[in-house]
């Protein structure tokens, strides 16, 4: 197992912004190997504290929000909160004091009042302190995103973090107690898991379209070459640039979530079953290497991360989980989404559809167009239409036109932050709670274990501690359509109001 500590610093530039000027991680957590098997150790949960399944918090009737990390993601993620109503930008933090500001003429070209500015090593740390900020919303480098959502719940805020919330078990379990310990919800911004045929297949799965889902595939296939030199670098002797250095020193799925969470809820991972084994192969690094060398004008004697790296996971049902990660080869981007039942298939990457018998088709009330309609192949765009609009995601129906028009990533990136504030302001269970987060995000450290080891088989731990079969199925939490007519109402009126207080702001000072 490779134990050296990988100091990453400043991480501005293509899709993060940094905090401080460093920043550390490790592959450090204690583990055995117990008959073969490598079983890494499960704290125990310190008395008095509760499992966070289901969690709640009070109603909060606005959703007043603090961003940290502005640098590619974080300012579009300011300006899709703008079209959601019941919420307030509060305040925006970066390293850099020109990136906050930036977000500031987001707010004011959607008549919102501007919002307070923090900026520096220690910015996030008073946005954090401060007691009108109900959710800390997190888009900073990788290495940041555990360090600012730490500070955040001990002081009393919920957090949304981005991919990959976690870069190590040392990180994942912290987060776990805090959350199980202050109440508080923690959540990865996993936006693939709101793409409309995820949501759509996911709905299916869940009335049985597919019957029983036995084997899942999903990835992050994602070539990028025309990327590598245009991270940022900290000085002229850093030739690597951040991404790419990272994945010098690191083995394993350092980025198994988008590909990985989908997949999960429909499998009802820690929600009846759990993620039990896995084993993880990679390839030998050719084009990691080679452009490492090309950049560092030097032999590279060392590139950690293979170009192609599969994990396999069983879970305790008897299923199986499959998953890629590739960044160096070249092929168009895919993060698989495949899903094998026992009456039906759905595939996303590279052919978009489903697979049904004619018999099939009708017992999922849908009438087919021919009855000779075969399993072995896609069906025809007419019946696939008739399926979708049948099985039709509710989350789906209820945001798809605005998540259209907003936008982010096609609209998945709007709907995962409604949905976040929805349940804020119902005070209902997020779609993705603190367990998510980590299992999603252990395959790192893990598969690095396996591999480190001969491929030897990794125990996944039982992030819940014992409490992995006491929900029945996953599913998205909904309040009655009274409750929602009366919240919209209340939160269309705050908007209104508080635009007319940005729009009188922005005129005074327009000067």
């Amino acid at each position: 197992m490779n134990k050296k500590i990988i100091t990453l610093l400043i991480l501005v530039g293509l899709f993060m912004t940094a905090l401080t000027a460093s920043a550390q991680v490790a592959f450090d957590w204690p583990y055995k190997t117990v008959d073969g098997t490598i079983v890494t150790q499960v704290p125990e949960r310190p008395a008095g504290q509760q499992p966070a399944l289901g969690l709640t918090a009070p109603k909060l009737k606005v959703v007043r929000v603090g961003f940290v990390g502005l640098g590619m993601r974080g300012p579009d993620a300011v300006r899709r909160f703008t079209h959601i109503n019941g919420t307030q930008v509060m305040a925006l933090c970066d390293h850099e004091r020109e990136r906050a500001d930036t977000c500031n003429t987001i707010l004011r070209a959607a008549s919102m009042p501007p919002a307070d500015i923090y900026y520096g090593e220690d910015g996030y740390k008073k946005l954090c302190e401060r007691k009108d900020i109900d959710l800390v919303y997190i888009a900073t480098d990788w290495l940041h995103h555990f360090v600012v959502a730490k500070y955040a719940m001990e002081h009393g805020k919920h957090v949304a973090i981005e991919v990959p919330s976690a870069m190590n078990l040392r990180e994942i379990w912290s987060l776990i107690d805090l959350s199980e310990k202050t109440r508080l919800h923690c959540m990865m911004l996993e936006n693939c898991c709101y793409d409309f045929f995820e949501l759509n297949s996911l709905n299916m799965a869940q009335h049985g379209v597919f019957g029983e889902v036995l084997y899942v595939q999903g990835a992050y296939r994602h070539d990028l070459s025309q990327f590598w030199d245009m991270y940022w670098k900290k000085d002229a002797n850093d030739r690597l640039g951040w991404r790419l250095d990272f994945n010098q020193k690191f083995r394993g799925d350092v980025y198994a979530t988008h590909g990985l969470g989908p997949i999960a809820q429909v499998l009802d991972i820690h929600r009846g079953d759990r993620m039990k084994t896995l084993v993880a192969m990679d390839t030998k690094s050719v084009n990691g290497k080679a452009w490492a060398e090309k950049l560092l004008g030097k032999p590279c004697e060392k590139f950690a991360n293979g170009d192609h790296t599969t994990t396999l996971i069983s879970t305790e049902n008897g299923k199986v989980i499959e998953i890629h990660h590739n960044t160096m080869t070249p092929q168009p981007y895919n993060r698989m989404y495949q899903l094998t039942g026992t009456k039906g298939f759905a595939n996303k990457y590279p052919t978009e559809g489903y697979a049904l018998s004619g018999d099939e088709m009708k017992n999922s009330g849908v009438r087919p167009s021919a009855d000779n309609l075969s399993g072995h192949s896609y069906m025809p765009a007419a019946d696939r239409r008739a399926l979708t609009k049948k099985y039709e995601s509710p989350i789906v129906t209820r945001y798809l036109a605005q998540a259209k028009k907003v936008g982010g990533h096609g609209g998945m990136d709007y709907i995962m932050d409604s949905r976040l504030v929805y349940c804020l302001q119902h005070g209902l269970p997020f779609d993705m709670d603190v367990y998510d987060l980590g299992e999603w995000c252990c395959l790192a450290e893990l598969g690095s274990l396996s591999m480190d080891n001969g491929n030897k088989p990794v125990e996944v731990p039982d992030f819940t501690r014992g409490h992995w079969n006491d929900v029945k199925g996953y599913r998205h939490a909904f309040a009655t359509p009274e409750e929602d007519a009366q919240v919209d109402a209340e939160s269309a009126a705050f908007t209104e109001k508080l635009k007319a207080k940005g729009a009188k702001y922005w005129q005074k000072h327009s000067k």
